[in-house]
């Protein structure tokens, strides 16, 4: 379970952040700070260590860019990722220099704060997990591919949780055919929506479609995963 302390002094915030976390598989809001005296504590405190931060920027009568500088000369093991209303370049600037992992400026929607957690998890597993680099696994890293920027850019309508539950029901049933009709009962999501997931997949070249024709003669699609696709599958699963 990846441990995340929220830093933020406006409870209303911070509890939607907390909810945020919890509804992303993997993540576990640890502890939540109103200000940088108690993230400070709470980092101290270590049980369970803390892996990330999601820190706001506007602190009652403080500034939490303070913070990271404190974290880069303890050599503190955890990442950052700012969360704040604060859209100046300066701000900016100065969170990228002191090696925040991502910035998301109030509003925000949750796909965005999922993409950050998800992006950042995804990094972090590459880089706890391999001994060595080669020069794909550095750019893949700093920059991604072109191919998974591509992948991640939803059709407007669609997200990434509803994506996700779909895709692991097929995951689980790999050699599975279904209609749309099936997959919606599955999965508990209206035929509509169900449709248009299904639609985006194929275009992916992630499930096969084929057309089978009742006694009435109308046409039912139906979908199977590409077995060579199934890698590529599981990214959408996480």
């Amino acid at each position: 379970m990846i441990n995340v302390l929220v830093v933020d002094d406006d409870a209303m915030v911070a509890e939607l952040n907390r909810c945020y976390i919890g509804q992303i598989p993997g993540f576990s809001c640890c502890g939540v700070a109103s200000n940088l005296q108690q993230a400070k504590e709470r980092l101290a405190n270590g049980r369970p260590p803390v892996d990330l931060i999601l820190l706001d920027i506007y602190l009652h009568q403080e500034n939490g860019l303070s913070l990271l500088p404190e974290l880069r000369s303890a050599a503190h093991p955890v990442d950052v990722i700012v969360i704040s209303s604060a859209a100046d370049a300066q701000t900016i600037k100065t969170s990228f220099n002191y090696g925040v992992v991502d910035y998301l400026i109030k509003p925000f929607q949750f796909s965005r704060f999922e993409e950050a957690l998800s992006g950042w998890r995804q990094k972090k597993s590459l880089m706890d997990n391999q001994p060595f680099y080669q020069q794909a696994d550095i750019d893949r890293l700093l920059h991604g591919t072109p191919a998974e920027e591509e992948q991640k850019r939803l059709p407007k309508g669609l997200t990434q949780q509803t994506l996700r539950t779909l895709c692991q029901w097929i995951d689980a049933h790999p050699a599975s055919e279904f209609s749309t009709d099936e997959l919606a009962s599955e999965v508990n999501i209206s035929r509509v929506s169900c449709r248009k997931y299904l639609i985006w997949l194929a275009q992916m070249n992630i499930l096969f479609t084929s057309i089978h024709y009742g006694v009435t003669g109308r046409p039912v699609y139906r979908y199977q995963l590409q077995p060579e696709q199934h890698a590529l599958l599981k990214q959408y699963c996480q």
